[in-house]
């Protein structure tokens, strides 16, 4: 019913935090020249980047939800647009489904970005120690 809707919202607060720490990593590495700042953008997995990954996977699946519950009823184009709110037995059913299902999506999301992260900076940690530049 409105399962899209945790982490519909999970999805714009990370994106929020994305944009601001891109904003704040930008002004830290102002580099000299525009050459070197797209070689150390392209080198580096900063956390905006791994947070605009997490943003990506989220907003891929509210997306995906969100369409397959249009496609069955569910969301409508007029108020209240969650054919759940105009009764309230469906209401509760709808605030279970929520705090059970959406809570566990976006639960399960966020630990395979955190296990894809985990992966992709030991790769990139091994790689650079194999080139001598982390001591």
């Amino acid at each position: 019913m409105a399962c899209f809707v945790v982490p519909g919202v999970e999805a714009v607060v990370v994106s929020a935090a994305a944009i601001i720490l891109k904003k704040r990593e930008m002004k830290l590495a102002a580099p000299a020249h525009a050459h070197s700042a797209l070689e150390s953008e392209q080198k580096k997995y900063t956390w905006s980047r791994k947070l605009t990954w997490l943003a990506a996977l989220l907003w891929g699946g509210v997306l995906l939800l969100a369409f397959e519950h249009v496609w069955h009823g569910e969301v409508v184009p007029w108020y209240p647009f969650l054919t759940a709110m105009s009764n309230p037995a469906a209401k509760a059913e709808m605030l279970h489904e929520m705090a059970t299902v959406g809570v566990s999506m976006a639960v399960l999301v966020t630990a395979a970005w955190g296990a894809v992260v985990a992966f992709v900076s030991a790769k990139v940690k091994k790689a650079q120690k194999a080139a001598g530049e982390v001591k």
